[in-house]
């Protein structure tokens, strides 16, 4: 029961474009004792369902900038070819911290983008 809660909050998540897979590796980390390994396997089957979703509405929205994409594109799958390879190397322990690293990292940086924009910019 608790997969499908986690699969209906990550994916109102992804469909904001808010990182839904991100939120699903979050909280089978924080509610199961599933290895992070199978947890980032199952983010990533949980992310091709959806992301087709999301791909047909914002083609329908005209929302998509077929130059930055294609380069995005390529580079992601050169990503993700060298991310899975170090994932396989490291132990899921290992593999848990940095990602606990990479979600503070980004929050760290969410805060600051906050305060510049909305803080520390002088008002009009």
């Amino acid at each position: 029961m608790k997969e499908i809660i986690f699969g209906i909050i990550s994916g109102i998540v992804a469909s904001m474009g808010m990182g839904g897979g991100v939120t699903l590796v979050l909280l089978f980390s924080l509610f199961s004792k599933v290895s992070q390994h199978v947890v980032q396997g199952i983010n990533l089957v949980f992310y091709v369902p959806t992301s087709i979703v999301a791909i047909y509405l914002n083609i329908k929205n005209k929302n998509i900038d077929y130059k930055v994409a294609k380069k995005v594109i390529i580079s992601g799958v050169i990503g993700a070819c060298v991310g899975s390879l170090m994932a396989i190397k490291i132990n899921s322990d290992s593999l848990k911290k940095y990602f606990g690293i990479f979600l503070i990292g980004i929050a760290i940086f969410e805060i600051y983008s906050f305060f510049r924009q909305y803080i520390l910019k002088p008002k009009r």
